[in-house]
């Protein structure tokens, strides 16, 4: 099963990664850094998933933004908490917000909801999210090969094939529930300060 499980990540775990960063996708550029440093892939060949995964998932939502605004789907989105302060931060500080947004867990997708109707030119959107975007997948893809050099420094030997997936496993689960904890005290936030504004 071991030997399975291996094999599918050195076959499909690239592209496993580009699309876990299309949407909120820190986990899955540092699972693939993780996965770099223990050679399963190549680290800079994990980097460029990363980047373009992200960078396609911000211009596919300012896309939706910009030519669907009033698609349902998009509808829920400009809905959820955080929206409006992203489009009022988007219209004041359009080069700032683009290359910001995607660290703000929680909001990135809103963003480029916000992003795609706000007056930002489609053009310098795109420049400012691909640097944002190589900008991330370095950092993340990083921090996940770090996490695996301290593992090995840990176990003081080469990982087995098993002590690899069992980390990263691991280290998945613990970067999805942390996530997931701080979007929902963003939504939380986000959620207060609406309704703070909403009575004023």
């Amino acid at each position: 099963m071991t030997e399975f499980i291996h094999h599918l990540i050195e076959q499909y775990g690239l592209i496993a990664v580009f699309l876990g960063c299309v949407a909120e996708g820190e986990s899955a550029a540092i699972l693939g850094g993780f996965f770099a440093h223990q050679h399963l892939f190549i680290l800079w060949h994990t980097v460029l998933a990363a980047a373009l995964g992200a960078f396609a998932g911000d211009t596919l939502f300012f896309i939706l933004g910009r030519s669907f605004a009033e698609h349902p789907f998009v509808v829920r989105l400009r809905k959820r908490p955080g929206f409006r302060r992203a489009y009022r931060l988007v219209n004041t500080h359009p080069n700032i917000f683009v290359l910001s947004n995607r660290y703000i867990y929680g909001l990135r997708l809103v963003g480029g909801i916000a992003a795609g109707l706000s007056r930002i030119g489609m053009m310098r959107f795109v420049i400012l999210n691909a640097i944002s975007s190589a900008i991330w997948a370095v950092l993340f893809s990083g921090i996940g090969y770090f996490f695996g050099l301290g593992a090995e420094q840990l176990v003081g030997k080469a990982l087995a094939r098993h002590e690899k997936l069992l980390i990263g496993l691991a280290i998945g689960l613990t970067v999805a529930v942390i996530a997931w904890l701080i979007a929902r005290y963003v939504s939380r936030k986000e959620r207060a300060k609406e309704a703070r504004e909403t009575v004023s």
